[in-house]
């Protein structure tokens, strides 16, 4: 803890915001506190930075001589502005997207995890943001007090929400490279007769190969069958004809040949 004592030899104009120092009251009014923090210039307190609730009376949280912590608000040429309500470790206007910073898991939910960063109220690291991979459920990755990196993915001011990351500052998995199999080597059948254990590789006459005629369809084989016995019966019926014409000459023969002469 810092004294008056201690800070005497530091000029108030390299005080920064936020510097934690010891003073002791001095005087108290109606619209705040004065306060000795060993320096030229001396330290005010408003009534408003007395506590993060509201004051009606001064007396009613300091008295004069009592010794107080305070961090620095602003350094004025003739004074310097102080605050008894604890500071944030960042300011609104401190985070930004892409900064990484250290923070404490202190409360889960279904849909992710609250972290304390250090700001007015804790981020929000949600499911899909607590690793590269498929995650089931918050507690599978983080439980409540854990210390984790994160990293500002947005912040909305006005709704006062902080997004944060964790996969972000995690190293991503290296990608697996499938390895095609190699082709089979062509299969080999043993020649009939020839030596075991010296297999012939197959052979294949691809130039002088034909294509096939498309076997006919039924109706094709039904049409073509009908046109063979119709053929068949216009040769039967022609022969047959030509056989009765060559027996009727022959008839016609003998009777000619045996008839009797005439007188």
């Amino acid at each position: 803890m810092t004294t008056p004592a201690e800070i005497i030899t530091t000029p108030a104009s390299e005080l920064k915001p936020k510097t934690k120092l010891t003073g002791k009251v001095v005087k108290t009014t109606l619209a705040g506190v004065l306060v000795d923090i060993g320096m030229e210039i001396p330290g005010i307190i408003h009534i408003s930075q007395l506590s993060s609730t509201a004051v009606k009376r001064v007396e009613d949280v300091v008295q004069v001589g009592q010794a107080v912590d305070v961090w620095v608000r602003k350094v004025k040429a003739d004074r310097v502005e102080l605050t008894m309500i604890e500071p944030v470790g960042m300011d609104w206007r401190e985070l930004k997207p892409e900064l990484i910073l250290k923070g404490k898991v202190v409360r889960l939910e279904t849909y992710g995890a609250f972290v304390e960063i250090g700001a007015e109220r804790p981020g929000l690291v949600h499911i899909s943001e607590m690793a590269h991979g498929y995650v089931k459920a918050p507690g599978d990755v983080v439980k409540e007090g854990d210390d984790i990196n994160v990293m500002v993915l947005d912040v909305d001011r006005k709704k006062k929400q902080i997004r944060l990351s964790m996969k972000a500052v995690m190293p991503k998995p290296e990608e697996k490279v499938e390895v095609e199999p190699a082709p089979a080597a062509p299969r080999t059948e043993r020649k009939r007769g020839g030596k075991k254990g010296k297999p012939q590789a197959e052979k294949f006459d691809m130039g002088n190969e034909t294509p096939s005629e498309p076997e006919p369809t039924v109706f094709e084989l039904a049409w073509q069958a009908a046109l063979d016995r119709a053929k068949a019966e216009k040769a039967a019926k022609a022969k047959k004809g030509k056989g009765a014409d060559q027996a009727q000459d022959e008839i016609i023969k003998r009777t000619l040949k045996n008839r009797l002469p005439t007188t």
